[in-house]
C-alpha cells in the first residue's frame, strides 16, 4: 500500500489507521499468520495498531500479546500462563532509556560506574535468557536512545559520569550479546531517534502526559522499523533491484547528451552525488541484493555508459540489462521471469515518476519507491528497509555470482537438443544430509523465502529449524548443489515428522535457481534411503494451495505417490509405499553426504 511505502506521511497514518486497516484487511490471501508478544517499558498501544498495518502490508497477519505497562520484566522472568499459551513467534521487547532507573553521578568511582553497568546488563540478560529458554522464538530488544540532556555537554560522551557515556557502554553492551546470540535482534532506536531528530523523539510532553517514551507522531519509524525486522526474519525481503540508467545512475540522457557528456565524477558537484548512489548500489551485492537495468535507450549508448571512467558500476555487476524501446513495465516482467523471480520481489528504481506509476499500476505487488532528488536517492531507498538483514548467510554474499552462474548454464542449455544430454553435460554433485549447525541459518531463511516450490506452506524460524534437528521423531535432509560452474549452495530442504511408522513430509521445499536440474528426484531417493534405514515404509505428503505455489500442484505425482484425497480448497494428501524394488529416479546427479 503507497501510504505505507518510506517515505510516508506518519499523521495521516495516525488519523487514518482504522481505514487502512479494514483495506488492508480485504485480502489476506498469501499472508503467513504470526503471533507476536510486544514486552512493554513504556505505554506500547498505538505501537502495535500501527505495526499491524506495516506487517499486513508487507504480508504478515499478525496476532498479538500486549503486557500491561512497564511490566516486561515481570512477564519475561515469571511465570505467565496468558504468555505461555500465546505460544509467541517472537517477542519484542519495547524500552527505552526512561527504563533506566539509576545513571551514574559526578561522586562516583570508576568501580561504582562499572557495578552500576553490570547491574543493568544483568538485569536485561535476565529477560533475554528467561525467553530464550521458555519461548524458544526471535526476540527483538530496542537499544537505547541518546538523554534528552547532557549534563555535561559535550563531554558528557567521553567522561565515565555522562549519561551519554552510559548510555553507548550499555549498547555496546547489548550489541554484543546480540553477536553472540543468533535469533536475538536489536531495533536501533538510537540511530532512529537520531535520523528523526531527538528533540522531537523524546518529547518530554508525552512521557508526563501518556507514559509515551516516543512521540506520537514519531510512533510510525519506529513501527515501521520493527516491522521491517520481523518481515526479513521470516523471509519477506525483496532479493533485487532494476534499475534505470538516465538520471539515476549518471545525470542526462546519453542517447541525446553523448557518454562524454553525461554528468557523472567528481568534476562537478552532480557528477559525485551520482557516483555516491552508484558506490551505494554497488555495496548492496554484499548482502545477496541482484542487480538489474530496465532503462529506454540503445543498448550501445547502455554498455558505454557503464564503460564510463567514472562509473563506479559496470556491466559485470548486473544479471540481466534490458535496454531497449520496449515499455519498462514489459522489461520489468522479462527480467522477472528470467530470474525466475516473482515481480513483487524485485524493487523498480527510475527517476520518472510516469515511469515508476505504469510499473506500479501494470505489474500487482511491485514497489516503486518516490525516490525524489538524486541527493535523496540513498536515503529513500535506504530507510525504505526492502533488504533488512536479520541474518547473512554465505550463499546470501555470493548469490550475484550464482545468478551469473545460472546465465551460463542457460547458454550453455541452449547449444543442446537433448535436455538430459544438457544435465549430464553440468557434472552435477549433491550433498544431502541431515541438518548441520552450519547451515541453520540458511535453511531457516530458505523456508522462509521459497514461495513457488513450497508444498506445505510451512514457515520456521531458526530456533525451531534447531530444536527439529535435534528431535528423533524428525527426519531433516537439506540438499547442497554443485555442478562445474559453481556451488548453488544449500538449495531444498525436507521436514519428515515420524508418526506411527509412517513419515508426514511437514515440508519439501526448493530454491527457483535450481528448478528442473532433477534435484528432486535426487532428494526424494535420499528421503526414501533415509525412511528404509528407520524401517518405514510409507511416506505421507501434503500439498496446500497458495497463489504462488502452483507448480508443485502435481509434485507427488510425478514423484510416484498416490493420491488419498483433496478437498474443495485443493488442499490434498498423498501416500508412498517404499517397496524393496523401488528404483532411484535420480540419473544425473551424483549424490554424497551423509544418511
Amino acid at each position: 500500500m503507497k501510504e505505507l511505502e518510506y517515505p510516508f506521511d506518519a499523521s495521516a497514518i495516525i488519523s487514518k489507521k482504522k481505514s487502512i486497516r479494514r483495506k488492508l484487511l480485504e485480502n489476506t490471501s498469501g499472508m503467513i499468520t504470526k503471533k507476536i508478544a510486544i514486552l512493554g517499558g513504556y505505554t506500547t498501544s498505538n505501537i502495535k495498531l500501527i505495526m499491524e498495518l506495516f506487517l499486513l502490508d508487507q504480508g504478515i497477519k499478525p496476532e498479538f500479546y500486549e503486557s500491561e505497562y512497564n511490566q516486561f520484566f515481570q512477564d519475561a522472568v515469571f511465570d505467565n500462563k496468558e504468555l505461555e499459551e500465546f505460544a509467541p513467534d517472537i517477542i519484542y521487547v519495547c524500552t527505552s532509556n526512561r527504563n533506566i532507573i539509576k545513571y551514574p553521578t559526578m561522586q562516583d568511582a570508576s568501580t561504582d560506574i562499572d557495578n552500576l553497568l553490570n547491574s543493568e546488563i544483568d538485569k536485561y540478560t535476565k529477560v533475554w535468557k528467561s525467553l530464550e529458554e521458555r519461548y524458544h522464538c526471535p526476540i527483538i530488544q530496542n537499544n537505547f536512545e541518546m538523554p534528552v540532556y547532557r549534563l555535561l555537554g559535550n563531554k558528557d560522551a567521553s567522561d565515565i559520569h555522562g549519561k551519554v557515556n552510559y548510555l553507548s557502554r550499555l549498547n555496546m553492551e547489548f550489541y554484543k550479546y546480540a553477536q553472540e546470540h543468533e535469533n536475538f535482534y536489536i531495533c536501533d532506536i538510537n540511530y532512529i531517534s537520531a535520523d528523526y531528530g531527538l528533540s522531537k523523539w523524546s518529547d518530554p510532553f508525552y512521557w508526563h502526559m501518556y507514559k509515551y517514551a516516543v512521540n506520537v507522531e514519531a510512533i510510525p519509524y519506529l513501527a515501521f522499523n520493527v516491522s521491517n525486522i520481523i518481515k526479513s526474519i521470516f523471509g519477506k525481503n525483496k532479493k533485487g533491484l532494476v534499475l534505470d540508467l538516465d538520471n539515476t545512475l549518471w545525470g542526462g540522457v546519453i542517447g541525446d547528451d553523448g557518454v562524454d557528456n553525461i554528468v557523472l565524477g567528481p568534476e562537478e558537484s552532480e557528477g559525485q552525488v551520482y557516483s555516491e548512489f552508484q558506490r551505494y548500489i554497488k555495496e548492496q551485492q554484499d548482502i545477496g541484493v541482484i542487480l538489474n537495468i530496465d532503462s529506454k535507450n540503445e543498448e550501445e549508448n547502455a554498455m558505454a555508459g557503464l564503460s564510463h571512467p567514472d562509473s563506479e558500476l559496470s556491466k559485470d555487476d548486473f544479471i540481466v540489462i534490458k535496454a531497449n524501446w520496449e515499455p519498462k513495465d514489459k522489461n520489468y516482467k522479462e527480467i522477472a521471469d528470467q530470474l525466475n523471480l516473482a515481480p513483487e520481489s524485485l524493487v523498480f528504481i527510475d527517476d520518472n515518476p510516469a515511469e515508476r506509476t505504469i510499473v506500479r499500476d501494470q505489474i500487482a505487488g511491485v514497489v516503486a519507491p518516490e525516490i525524489g532528488e538524486v541527493h535523496q536517492y540513498i536515503q529513500r531507498i535506504d530507510r525504505g528497509g526492502y533488504f533488512e538483514v536479520t541474518s547473512l548467510t554465505a550463499d546470501d554474499k555470493k548469490r550475484n555470482e550464482m545468478y551469473k552462474e545460472n546465465a551460463k548454464r542457460a547458454e550453455l542449455q541452449a547449444t543442446y537438443s537433448d535436455y538430459s544430454e544438457y544435465l549430464r553435460s553440468l557434472e552435477m554433485k549433491a550433498i544431502i544430509s541431515p541438518f548441520e549447525s552450519v547451515y541453520m541459518a540458511r535453511i531457516a531463511q530458505l523456508t522462509n523465502k521459497s514461495n513457488q516450490f513450497n508444498l506445505t506452506t510451512r514457515r520456521y524460524t531458526q530456533a525451531e529449524i534447531e530444536d527439529i534437528a535435534q528431535d528423533a521423531s524428525y527426519i531433516t535432509l537439506y540438499g547442497k548443489l554443485i555442478d562445474k560452474f559453481g556451488d548453488n549452495g544449500v538449495v531444498s530442504v525436507i521436514i519428515g515428522n515420524i508418526k506411527d511408522n509412517i513419515c508426514h513430509v511437514d515440508l519439501w521445499i526448493m530454491s527457483c535457481r535450481v528448478l528442473k536440474r532433477d534435484m528432486e528426484y535426487a532428494m526424494m531417493d535420499r528421503l526414501v534411503e533415509k525412511c528404509r534405514a528407520l524401517n518405514i515404509d510409507e511416506i505421507r505428503g501434503y500439498y496446500y494451495p497458495t497463489a504462488k505455489n502452483k507448480m508443485v500442484k502435481d509434485f507427488y505425482g510425478m514423484q510416484g505417490f498416490d493420491k488419498i484425497s483433496e478437498d474443495d480448497e485443493g488442499n490434498s494428501e498423498w501416500s508412498f509405499i517404499i517397496n524393496e524394488d523401488y528404483k532411484c529416479k535420480n540419473e544425473v546427479i551424483s549424490v554424497g553426504g551423509q544418511l
